[in-house]
């Protein structure tokens, strides 16, 4: 990918940039050298196998994890100022980080405080949310007697109560009725209207088919092709009666072909396959 210029604070240039960003734990490399960027407003789409490093590469641009190398940048600010990225960006995990023995609604008014959100922004936007969502009847019951469906809702208020500038959503809509989901898609899709940055991983690749402007997938680490869903789907083997899980299954399959190639190929020259380094034994 070619280099692009820093965005800044103010919102020009890109929303996310990474530069080389690298992730290792131990032996195991999770994100191998990743160059991406997406633009201020768009719906990023990033696709990839389980293992491939999505939940690694949004956890370190949410500043949850340090890159082993690398640079990245969210809403102009790069991820080693934890405090101004935290302020400017939201995060829903696959599993939403809750306080079981609080109720919905006190979940909320904590994030609230600690986003230093106006009491009176809070009050009305928690209100709100909770109505929208289907969760005004269970606000003021414990989380810890929430379905999963429930957790993943109230998560995603959590992501968005501070109106955060870049939005990560990692499987928004697993777990949700239908009805929740369309709430859950409408609502992206008034996000990215207001400008709003989402960054989103899923399995459930109608979503992002629906929603998605750009799409990039994810494999052993590596992004290994990224375009529109309609250019993606016009490059695939199937022409005009592509899916994207025909996109999806032929990219990666392909790099796992090529993969499976250089670590032969590596093998009799003593090196690891699209690394450069000796295989580790």
């Amino acid at each position: 990918m070619s280099s692009v210029s820093d965005g800044d604070a103010d919102g020009n240039g890109p929303a996310i940039l990474a530069e080389g960003l690298r992730k290792e734990y131990g032996d195991v490399v999770a994100v191998a050298g990743l160059d991406l960027a997406v633009e201020s407003g768009a719906v990023y789409g990033f696709l990839g196998p389980n293992g491939s490093g999505k939940t690694t590469t949004m956890r370190m641009l949410t500043t949850l994890a340090r890159p082993t190398s690398g640079t990245a940048r969210v809403a102009g600010v790069p991820v080693d100022d934890r405090e101004s990225v935290i302020g400017r960006v939201g995060y829903l995990p696959e599993r939403p980080p809750v306080f079981e023995e609080l109720t919905g609604r006190e979940n909320l008014r904590y994030v609230a405080a600690v986003q230093d959100v106006p009491r009176a922004a809070a009050r009305e936007r928690i209100d709100d949310y909770l109505d929208r969502f289907g969760l005004a009847d269970a606000a003021d019951r414990r989380v810890e007697g929430y379905s999963t469906g429930m957790r993943k809702k109230l998560g995603l208020v959590v992501a968005i109560l501070h109106r955060p500038r870049v939005v990560l959503l990692d499987e928004p809509t697993s777990g949700l009725d239908p009805r929740a989901a369309r709430t859950v898609k409408d609502l992206i899709t008034e996000l990215a209207d207001r400008q709003v940055t989402i960054f989103l991983s899923t399995h459930i690749l109608s979503v992002v088919d629906e929603l998605a402007d750009e799409v990039g997938v994810l494999s052993d680490g590596r992004l290994v092709t990224e375009g529109s869903p309609e250019r993606l789907k016009s490059r695939a083997e199937r022409g005009e009666d592509a899916t994207l899980e025909d996109v999806f299954l032929q990219v990666t399959e392909d790099h796992a072909a090529e993969q499976g190639k250089a670590g032969i190929d590596g093998a009799e020259t003593g090196t690891e396959a699209g690394d450069g380094r000796g295989v580790r034994r």
